[in-house]
């Protein structure tokens, strides 16, 4: 049995916390996936206050719905890997607070952005400071039992299962996993999918389903909005390797709301899409009303 998930930032934004994860269990979802990007409205949340963080375990409690992930692409702005000394001391002091965030919030994982910089020069220094930080990360987050899961990214430093594990084969710890995001697997040419999914399964906390358009010598690739089924990525096939290899995880549908002016429709959408290919590769979800 598998739990089926959605990321928050696919939802309406101006709601309430009682109203989001009642919202998310109508629409048929196990968990939310909660958003603490680059925006210094959602940074602020590292500093929600005590009551702040009780109204939403309240909202938790009350709907039934859970909070599984906390994805923290906030990092993005702020890597761990930065030449810049300051950036990097707020990027494990945000990773401290997010591991504390989720230990109070019941919060199991928190997905890291595989970036060792974004908008900085990536040198042998960078890749030193990113792991020189994550262990400082990973032995935190050990001491609190919450899991750090490295995503596959939209770009280079890790955009692949064996780069995780080569960052694994540095840091030695059960807390420090991997989050791989078929969408992001998909694009990168030199990626075998299935190949991947195969070598990485001992790692895999969660995965993310997201569709793609594939990089090429004329293209960048499109990592984000492209329409389920518009894609390049072969779910069924995603899923029936995964349904071989007895993953019975979480996946998380990753979507943004953008401009839509229906949001809500666009999730049960996509949810409708999913709904089909789990029942057809033998995958059985999780009872949203247990």
């Amino acid at each position: 049995m598998v739990s089926v998930g959605i990321y928050e930032k696919a939802l309406p934004n101006d709601i309430s916390w009682d109203e989001r994860l009642n919202l998310v269990k109508k629409l048929g979802f196990n968990f939310l996936e909660l958003s603490i990007d680059e925006s210094d409205e959602r940074l602020r949340r590292l500093e929600w206050s005590k009551t702040q963080r009780e109204k939403v375990r309240s909202a938790i409690w009350e709907s039934g719905i859970r909070i599984h992930t906390l994805m923290l692409s906030g990092q993005r702005r702020f890597p761990l890997g930065s030449s810049d000394a300051k950036t990097r001391a707020k990027s494990l002091k945000m990773l401290y607070e997010a591991i504390d965030l989720a230990s109070d919030l019941g919060i199991r994982n928190i997905q890291l952005a595989g970036y060792d910089v974004y908008y900085e020069p990536k040198t042998v220094s960078s890749r030193e400071y990113f792991i020189e930080n994550l262990a400082s990360g990973v032995a935190y987050a050990a001491s609190k039992e919450v899991m750090l899961a490295i995503e596959t990214m939209d770009d280079v430093f890790i955009n692949s299962m064996q780069k995780v594990r080569d960052i694994k084969s540095q840091i030695h710890s059960p807390w420090l996993q991997a989050y791989p995001d078929l969408g992001n697997l998909n694009a990168w040419p030199n990626n075998d999918v299935a190949r991947e999914l195969e070598i990485g399964l001992d790692n895999i906390v969660s995965v993310h389903l997201k569709d793609t358009h594939p990089v090429t010598e004329e293209s960048k690739g499109q990592f984000r909005d492209v329409p389920f089924g518009d894609g390049s990525v072969d779910f069924e096939g995603c899923l029936r390797t995964l349904r071989r290899l007895h993953y019975n995880g979480a996946f998380t549908i990753e979507m943004w709301s953008g401009k839509s002016t229906d949001p809500v429709k666009q999730v049960k959408t996509a949810k409708k899409y999913f709904d089909y290919l789990f029942e057809r590769v033998g995958f059985q979800q999780e009872d949203s009303n247990a």
